[in-house]
């Protein structure tokens, strides 16, 4: 008996010298992981803990090279995750839009796109249209957009992981917890681009012609640029600027709103304690008046990159 009491004391004593070597996290630590993934982002120290703001870029060209482990890892340790809006679709929405389907895909009352463009928009799009053996006459003007960048451009082809995603599963593997920015009713939604007229996204045609026209070399660029922190060049890239001007971003209810709800978000979280990771859209944290811009009239000391 004698014998094994200093065997058992070791043992005891193992857990306390483990536990003693591996310090919880600070939030010195969980920032500097975080930032180590090479995703552009901000922090804002607050009373009472930290927010990283996590700059996010849509369809990252897989050449880009960025960290997603090294952002799992800083997740892993926040105190909460924030994400973007979530629509809810319900089973009577799809219906909806499966039976009102042309609204979306064509022109109103057969009308036809010189109706609505200028001679020399309708002229770039009717060559854009040969070039590429395609008929844009009856096409809804958003459906075209979106059409010319992923066919032409190929912007969402060859990706890498998306920070989102690797929030959001990262969290969720550690009990994170996860508040979605919203939760969008699928029927507002569907309404909302039902109820757009042509003309509304008129300007998401004129910039997707302007990324198809400078070339497939704008994706590639995009993705160099957000990974050096160049955030007013990601802002000026063509495919950006595109992404941009195309609903529901460039819609004047949607876009408005979306935008209020991650400054509600973000000041919200100013009061909780720890760490509070958000990624959220780059173009809305970086734009003229846009996140960023808002925070900072607040007086609050923002630490990260130029955005302007």
């Amino acid at each position: 008996m004698t014998k094994t009491l200093p065997f058992l004391c070791l043992a005891a004593l193992i857990p306390a010298a483990a536990t003693a070597q591996t310090p919880a996290p600070t939030e010195n630590s969980i920032v500097v992981t975080a930032q180590r993934s090479g995703a552009p982002m901000w922090t804002i120290d607050t009373p009472t803990g930290t927010i990283i703001l996590v700059g996010e870029i849509r369809a990252i060209p897989e050449t880009t090279p960025w960290q997603p482990d090294r952002l799992k890892d800083a997740t892993a340790q926040a105190s909460r995750v924030i994400l973007g809006a979530r629509p809810k679709i319900s089973p009577g929405d799809v219906l909806r839009l499966i039976f009102s389907g042309s609204k979306f895909t064509k022109l109103p009352d057969k009308t036809v796109a010189p109706e609505y463009l200028t001679p020399e928009q309708w002229a770039r799009l009717s060559a854009l249209g040969t070039a590429h053996d395609e008929d844009y006459t009856r096409q809804s003007f958003l459906l075209t957009s979106f059409q010319m960048l992923r066919k032409e451009l190929r912007f969402n082809r060859d990706t890498a992981d998306e920070p989102a995603d690797v929030v959001k599963k990262a969290a969720d593997k550690a009990d994170v917890p996860i508040t979605r920015a919203a939760t969008l009713r699928g029927e507002d939604i569907i309404d909302n681009l039902a109820d757009a007229p042509p003309a509304a996204h008129i300007p998401c045609l004129t910039a997707a012609m302007d990324a198809v026209e400078s070339g497939p070399d704008v994706v590639e660029q995009r993705g160099a640029d957000w990974r050096r922190y160049d955030i007013p060049a990601v802002m000026a890239n063509p495919l950006e600027q595109a992404l941009g001007q195309c609903w529901p971003w460039a819609d004047e209810t949607l876009g408005t709103e979306l935008r209020a709800i991650w400054v509600d978000n973000i000041n919200a979280a100013q009061t909780q304690p720890g760490v509070t990771l958000a990624v959220v859209p780059l173009r809305v944290l970086a734009e003229s008046d846009g996140v960023l811009d808002r925070l900072a009239a607040q007086g609050l000391d923002i630490a990260g990159p130029a955005w302007k």
